[in-house]
């Protein structure tokens, strides 16, 4: 492995998309630290030539931080911070309680968050790759930082209110990243997956709440037909996880597929996902013309 090859952090590698960009970093001879909450679910990745470590994203941010130099002093860089780490809380808003609640968002949105804020000073003080060595990836770039939204960043629906939240946080994360890290040569992007067939909706990963009201389990109602649906669904999602974390690497890389091209603000997967975007668009345009011209009368003249 190229000492002078670039390295990723990759949280919640143990299964789906951050075990899937670990192994296909580590394919194409980069180094990687991949991290999980219990690292006994990774040793093939440590196998490959993965660093190995223990992370849970929702520690506190000292120990995050104590985290963020313990994982920069393996290789001395982290030039692609990959934030993967997340699950889905499945229950209607009147059934969650406000530990699940904040459980939800202490692991998707502020776990996230406070990696990133623990990395930052290193990714700001380091060199540019391309200052220490001939790969062409980073050139220009100190460091690029991916966060993971979904499908739901965009729509949100019954009985996954929680989950569509956190992702929506993530997409405006990297929006507001990508603005506030361009002066120090930093990137950043949020990858946008449709349903994949990730392990995200198995009985062992997916959460539901502890409570369940009786009239939110009829299939009458929208909540009764999302909880069927999901079921019936895992396991049969459109999405091929290992295709698509290809698809990331080369995006990421400007390598590939995708070489040649500047880093995208959203990293959209699945044809389910573009289709839901390219919708969500319409209808919001549609909803903006119609109300235009009351939405305007609140202006001073």
């Amino acid at each position: 492995m190229d000492k002078q090859s670039p390295v990723w952090c990759i949280t919640g590698a143990s299964s789906g998309f951050g075990r899937e960009i670990a192994l296909s970093a580590l394919l194409r001879g980069h180094r990687v630290i991949a991290t999980a909450r219990d690292t006994s679910k990774i040793p093939d990745i440590e196998q490959k030539g993965a660093c190995v470590l223990a992370l849970d994203v929702s520690d506190p941010f000292e120990k995050l931080s104590e985290f963020a130099s313990t994982a920069i002093q393996v290789y001395h860089r982290v030039d692609y911070l990959i934030n993967a780490a997340g699950y889905i809380l499945e229950g209607a808003v009147e059934e969650a309680t406000p530990e699940e609640v904040q459980r939800q968002f202490a692991v998707n949105v502020f776990g996230t968050t406070n990696v990133i804020r623990a990395f930052l000073p290193h990714l700001r003080a380091q060199s540019v790759l391309s200052e220490i060595g001939e790969q062409v990836h980073m050139q220009g770039h100190r460091a690029t930082i991916a966060v993971f939204g979904s499908l739901g960043s965009w729509v949100g629906g019954a009985s996954y209110a929680f989950y569509a939240m956190t992702k929506s946080c993530m997409s405006l994360l990297a929006e507001s990243l990508k603005e506030e890290l361009a002066p120090f040569d930093i990137q950043a992007t949020v990858i946008e997956p449709g349903y994949f067939r990730t392990g995200l909706l198995n009985p062992g990963a997916k959460v539901s709440t502890v409570n369940r009201i009786l009239a939110y389990e009829d299939e009458i109602t929208p909540s009764g037909r999302v909880r069927k649906g999901l079921e019936a669904h895992n396991g049969h999602q459109l999405g091929d996880v290992k295709k698509g974390a290809l698809l990331c690497v080369d995006i990421l890389t400007s390598s590939g597929i995708a070489e040649g091209r500047d880093l995208p603000l959203r990293i959209v997967l699945g044809s389910d996902c573009v289709d839901a975007i390219r919708n969500k668009c319409t209808s919001t345009l549609n909803l903006i013309e119609s109300w235009a011209e009351i939405s305007v009368q609140s202006d001073y003249v």
